[in-house]
């Protein structure tokens, strides 16, 4: 299995923004039986790219062997690690973006994104780093916000996209259509549920939760991308 030689450990810093999402991670209670139901069943060894505040830790089922927690925003690393400690199972906070995760590649039983990739720099290469990350039979599981089916509230979250939701709100974009983005990274949508547990208005009028697999294709995609690195490896050796 290759490994990335070259590693993006990019650094994250939304002090202002940090505070009020773990402020508001803290009474978002409403969301804790979603958060089991997207955790439920898995096993093995999982990666969580965007962890924030560690809300997930205290929900993973205890068959689970070990997370691997990707936060690159600082001030939201620090309440992670403090979860970390309280989780029932090993979870290990990692300073990395999910564009470039520093972890072997097809490690990994199972992925976790919950409400992240809004926020993601670039979508399709952090949900290609999850492909490359993922066993064979391995499945990502996903609990995202994104753009209104209605095209009124979806016309106000891109023009607030475009001015300055990003910029107040840790690079967290209203219009992506993370079921979208899912199938264009070559994953399979297999099962999901829409739910406006987030509140109504044009900022965050549905969340979406399910479960996703890696598409054959993309899995030809991830070998083949892994065979011209190794030869790169070699030609610099």
């Amino acid at each position: 299995m290759s490994q990335r030689t070259r590693v993006e450990r990019g650094v994250v810093h939304h002090p202002v923004f940090a505070r009020w999402y773990a402020r508001l991670a803290d009474h978002r209670a409403g969301l804790t039986e979603l958060r089991r139901d997207m955790l439920a069943g898995l096993s093995g060894r999982v990666i969580e790219i965007g962890a924030g505040t560690g809300a997930n830790f205290a929900h993973y089922p205890r068959t689970v062997a070990e997370v691997v927690a990707v936060e690159p925003e600082r001030t939201l690393r620090q309440r992670a690690l403090t979860e970390a400690a309280r989780a029932g199972i090993p979870v290990d906070v990692v300073p990395a973006t999910a564009e470039a995760l520093p972890v072997k590649s097809e490690a990994f039983d199972a992925a976790v994104v919950s409400l992240v990739l809004c926020s993601v720099r670039d979508v399709q290469r952090s949900l290609s780093e999850l492909r490359r990350v993922l066993r064979p039979d391995g499945e990502l599981r996903f609990f995202e916000h994104g753009r209104s089916l209605r095209h009124g509230p979806a016309t106000v979250q891109r023009a607030l996209d475009r001015t300055v939701w990003p910029l107040l709100m840790g690079n967290c974009h209203l219009a992506r259509d993370p079921l979208a983005e899912l199938r264009t990274a070559g994953f399979t949508v297999s099962t999901y549920r829409r739910s406006s547990i987030l509140g109504p208005g044009p900022a965050l009028p549905w969340t979406v939760l399910g479960v996703a697999r890696p598409t054959e294709e993309g899995r030809r995609e991830d070998e083949d991308r892994r065979e011209k690195e190794g030869r790169q490896d070699e030609a610099g050796g």
